[in-house]
């Protein structure tokens, strides 16, 4: 399925059938173009040597690979797309480019790229690379159209259950207002300051619910702001000391370095809520350990505390909403379950367990690919 070349780039015999394979023969021309994706050929130099029509639609008309990706990139890649595609071919193993946001001829799109190297099958000699694009706008586009309606969904579901939370003592206030006002006519005047006195515990509870909701409305960072995920720890936890002076409680920092940047608003406030459970745990003092670290697939940021732990039938609720062990007045359980909604977004996990020799684990975990670091960035 090799078509030899017009294009006399050298006399010797074995450069010559190099070349020709970079090239497409007839039938393979038919059947790529018919293909759904769009097929580029190229050399050792990044030098195009064949495409077929769909790759013309979809990539700038230069005549390197990596000048026609960098063209039109949304971004600029890091490493450059010459050092990135050197880097394949070296290794020669196919490599996956996901999600490479790329602008051509007035329209935005959004690319699955795989870059295959070429071996010559007598030698295994390298001779170039094969570049696959799939273009899947309107794949993510749907994605996204989803995750918007499960967060609308799941917006829906909590302002269900806040205006429930808020109904009952409203409900309360009502009538102990109704109540006092009735001793009031009545000039009797005994019983009106402890209706007074449980409708204000009323309005204390939904100020509570109210203040802890607005709490993760709002952030140090911006919401597309990157920052070191050590760095946002640490700002919770320096957050969190000036609470704990009167209390015999240390923090440890047990921090790897280097970590990924990520882009949070909100991942500082689940940092906050962590802490400060692990702090009203320890009424007594104790210790706190903040870890963080990284494998080939994941960040973790574990909070270990030397508390008194979760009671074991609350265990398998402390995510949901307005679940809490917390002592009256002192949690209205929407923390942790803002957290775990928090978290999902970034398609991570939140988890707690507790230690054999007491206290409680919570541990955070995020793919790396929702970091500034790739998966060949781990050092």
């Amino acid at each position: 399925m090799l078509m030899q070349t017009h294009n006399k780039i050298t006399d010797h015999p074995q450069a010559v059938a190099s070349y020709d394979a970079l090239h497409f023969d007839r039938t393979a021309q038919r059947l790529i173009n018919i293909m759904p994706l769009g097929v580029v050929a190229f050399d050792l130099q990044l030098n195009i040597t064949d495409r077929n029509p769909r790759a013309k639609r979809m990539l700038a008309a230069t005549e390197n690979i990596a000048e026609a990706l960098a063209f039109g990139a949304e971004t600029a890649m890091e490493p450059a797309w010459d050092e990135l595609l050197h880097q394949a071919l070296a290794a020669k193993k196919p490599r996956i480019f996901e999600n490479v946001k790329y602008h051509h001829n007035g329209q935005n799109s959004v690319l699955h790229i795989i870059c295959t190297p070429l071996t010559e099958e007598s030698t295994d000699n390298l001779i170039g690379g094969i570049l696959l694009m799939e273009d899947i706008t309107n794949k993510v586009l749907m994605e996204n159209e989803l995750a918007s309606a499960e967060r609308l969904a799941a917006v829906g579901k909590l302002a269900a259950r806040v205006a429930h939370e808020l109904n009952n003592p409203l409900d309360g206030i009502l009538r102990y207002i109704n109540l006092a006002k009735r001793l009031a006519e009545q000039k009797e005047a005994n019983q009106i300051q402890r209706y007074l006195q449980e409708s204000r515990k009323g309005l204390l509870r939904m100020v509570q619910i109210i203040s802890e909701l607005l709490e993760y409305s709002r952030s140090t960072y911006s919401t597309f702001e990157e920052a070191d995920i050590n760095k946002i720890v640490e700002d919770a936890l320096k957050n969190m000391e000036g609470q704990t002076l009167d209390k015999d409680i240390k923090f440890i920092r047990q921090y790897r370095h280097p970590m990924p940047n990520i882009r949070s608003g909100n991942l500082y406030q689940v940092f906050c809520n962590l802490i400060k459970n692990a702090v009203d745990a320890m009424p007594q003092g104790g210790e706190l350990v903040v870890k963080t670290n990284c494998d080939d697939e994941n960040m973790f940021i574990q909070f270990t505390d030397t508390g008194s732990g979760i009671p074991p039938e609350s265990q398998a609720r402390i995510f949901e909403p307005f679940y809490t062990t917390k002592k009256a007045g002192k949690g209205t359980g929407l923390g942790l379950a803002i957290s775990k909604d928090i978290i999902e977004r970034y398609n991570g996990k939140i988890g707690a367990e507790n230690r054999p020799e007491g206290g409680c684990q919570f541990t955070v975990s995020i793919p790396l690919e929702h970091t500034s670091w790739k998966k060949a960035d781990k050092r």
